[in-house]
């Protein structure tokens, strides 16, 4: 039986979620021990799992969801040949040869997207753009001519040009030729359909709770269903419950406007400024609407005010172009890895072939579609040129270290204070329909949200994950964790892990 399932994963759906997607409905056979189990629907867990699939192993997706439901879904679909890590940072952690390898690894998967699209003739929007990034101040020289000496060193074609087409005053301005966009959704339903036809097997709404392994078998659990694999895979956002990860990587979250121009004139290229957090801009052409897609104002997951990000993502737009009308806005989610450079192959402190790949940066199309090319080979016993520097297991540089400590420091400085931080009313009477509060009801800290109806759903605040305390995401509607990034809807079900319990329900007459 085919359903038609819609992608989601907060309130403000991207242009690339409003579509729908047909997948298969079938139920897990818990007797049948598979290759590989994918954990995760996105474009590192569709990836591999063609991969496999297609070199004769049998394997199966677990999505929680449905298919593009996260990062993927939410993305704002640039290829890249550089990434938000520069080049010259990371041979100050790696080295020059490890530069060089991060360098081929994004250049691999932005290849591996345009192979797969060409391959499988999958019709995506894909187009191929000049990318410029440009410094408005002295400062942000500095940082161009290091992110161009960089490029230049591990081989990477950039140059130094006189025009960009932004509207934007700039001193100095590169450009990257070779770089590309697409419509993500479509890219993953092409890679969906190809798995399926190949003989794959994908369980939508199977949220992976816990696998256990015994005898070289990894048995998940997703509540009454259970299912056997010799390896597996975690394609998600952070592998799920506590681990190493929960220490080198930080959640933020993203901002995107779509807007539409009173002149009609939309910039045919990828640009970027150096601002901190930056800004950038492209054009895509959706619904038969040219649309200019503006995005930036980064923050951590659970911190700062979403409403404002968006507003002066919106007020920095009109500043420099005509707009018309918002026709979007979304927001999404990645992980900043405390080296600069993702963690892609077997997990620490897991079962031999449990392999993971997380903390993709701003970076996840081109590092995604590699990641699943590594672990692809990890899983067949191959070695891959990118695992050594990509190792989750590898030692951390001294470089590295303090940020560790500062991501650290303030996971830990919101586990205590937001639990004697709650300044909010005492009562839910003040509640306005539409939005949420951390409130305290008759000294018990509560989790509120009242619906435009009236209704109140009331939650316990504490995360199922690390027991921090969530915050409010009025411009999603959902409770989001400062510390390690779990994200719940107003019922306190799981949107994004690394939490796979929902967040506990409070009755009325217990407030």
């Amino acid at each position: 039986m085919k359903s038609r399932l819609s992608l989601r994963d907060g309130e403000n759906n991207s242009p690339w979620q409003q579509i729908t997607t047909d997948t298969i409905q079938v139920t897990p056979d818990a007797a049948t021990v598979i290759d590989c189990l994918i954990v995760g629907g996105g474009i590192t867990g569709l990836t591999a799992a063609l991969l496999l699939q297609r070199a004769g192993r049998q394997t199966a997706i677990a999505e929680a969801h449905t298919i593009g439901f996260g990062t993927t879904g939410g993305t704002s679909a640039h290829i890249n040949t550089f990434a938000d890590t520069t080049y010259a940072e990371a041979e100050s952690v790696f080295g020059e040869e490890g530069a060089r390898l991060f360098a081929r690894a994004i250049t691999d998967g932005a290849g591996l997207i345009r192979s797969n699209i060409n391959e499988l003739a999958i019709d995506c929007d894909y187009e191929t753009k000049t990318g410029y990034i440009y410094a408005e101040n002295a400062d942000q020289c500095k940082q161009l001519d290091d992110i161009y000496n960089g490029a230049l060193k591990v081989g990477v074609a950039v140059a130094y040009v006189e025009k960009v087409p932004t509207p934007v005053p700039f001193q100095k301005a590169l450009a990257f030729d070779g770089q590309a966009q697409f419509h993500p959704t479509k890219y993953l339903n092409g890679l969906k359909k190809a798995y399926l036809d190949a003989g794959g097997v994908i369980y939508q709404h199977t949220l992976i709770e816990t696998i256990n392994s015994k005898d070289g078998v990894h048995y998940a659990q997703s509540g009454e269903k259970s299912l056997a694999a010799r390896a597996v895979i975690y394609a998600t956002h952070l592998p799920p419950n506590i681990n190493v990860f929960n220490f080198e990587c930080a959640p933020y979250r993203s901002y995107v406007i779509g807007v539409s121009l009173k002149s009609g004139r939309y910039p045919d290229a990828l640009i970027y400024d150096c601002q901190e957090p930056y800004h950038y801009v492209r054009s895509h052409r959706l619904n038969g609407e040219e649309i200019l897609l503006v995005g930036g104002n980064d923050h951590k997951t659970g911190h700062d005010d979403p409403e404002k990000a968006f507003a002066d993502l919106e007020k920095y737009t009109r500043e420099y172009y005509p707009v018309s009308s918002v026709k979007y806005r979304w927001s999404s989610q990645y992980y900043v890895p405390v080296d600069g450079l993702p963690y892609i192959g077997q997990m620490p402190m897991a079962a031999k072939g449990i392999f993971c790949a997380t903390g993709y940066n701003g970076n996840g199309m081109m590092l995604g579609s590699i990641g699943g090319r590594v672990l692809a080979d990890l899983v067949e016993g191959k070695e891959s040129p990118y695992q050594k520097i990509f190792d989750p297991g590898r030692i951390k540089p001294v470089d590295s270290f303090s940020e560790f400590v500062k991501e650290n420091a303030d996971a830990a400085y919101h586990f205590v204070a937001d639990r004697f931080g709650i300044k909010e009313t005492d009562s839910l009477k003040q509640l306005l329909p539409g939005t949420g509060q951390l409130l305290e009801v008759d000294g018990k800290k509560v989790a509120a949200y009242r619906d435009e109806k009236g209704g109140i759903h009331a939650l316990n605040p504490v995360c199922t994950h690390a027991a921090c305390i969530v915050a409010w995401n009025g411009t999603e509607k959902s409770w989001d964790c400062p510390c390690h990034g779990a994200r719940y809807d107003i019922d306190g079900n799981v949107l994004t892990g690394p939490a796979t319990k929902n967040l506990q329900p409070i009755n009325e007459d217990e407030i």
